[in-house]
């Protein structure tokens, strides 16, 4: 059911959190700790959890505490989407590399339950998604892309649903 004016899907299904995630690399769990220790993604109160070792996997935490509670009890929406906002725009740079451009463009989020334990999102680029783009686009031709990710609790169950439009575009 979609009749929300943002087209994000209010009435999703479960989404259990993968159980083997792919293997980190040395080179992507010091990613992961530097990305951790950035003061604007710190702020958020979010941690990255899990980077696979070819940029095509990444899971992170939004914990409930003290940080990310609001003055309802629940989490702090800034705090959800601050969370999710560079991930997509990171894993296609590092997996594409230095000969594309790639910008956040746009993003509708909906809250759908409160959180009122720790939320986990997680996002995968395919191997099709990725060499689409390698071939898609001739130098300076550029496109968007549409990803949507969802926040679940430890059960699956969705608490928060964004669609992010990232700008890709192969430079000449």
């Amino acid at each position: 059911m979609t009749d929300s004016p943002t087209g994000v899907d209010r009435d999703p299904d479960p989404s259990p959190l993968r159980e083997d995630p792919p293997a980190e690399s040395l080179r992507t769990r010091l990613w992961r700790h530097g990305f951790n220790l950035l003061p604007s993604y710190r702020g958020t109160g979010a941690r990255v959890e899990h980077i696979g070792g070819d940029w095509r996997y990444v899971r992170i935490r939004v914990p409930f505490n003290w940080r990310t509670r609001n003055a309802v009890g629940s989490i702090f929406g800034g705090s959800l989407y601050g969370a999710i906002d560079p991930v997509y725009m990171t894993m296609l740079r590092r997996t594409l590399g230095d000969g594309f451009t790639v910008w956040d463009k746009s993003a509708a989020i909906e809250f759908l339950e409160p959180g009122r334990d720790a939320l986990y999102a997680e996002f995968e680029l395919t191997d099709d998604e990725v060499e689409t783009l390698r071939e898609e686009l001739d130098p300076g031709e550029s496109t968007d892309r549409d990803y949507l990710v969802s926040l679940v609790d430890e059960s699956g169950t969705v608490h928060a649903a964004c669609e992010k439009t990232v700008y890709v575009r192969r430079d000449e």
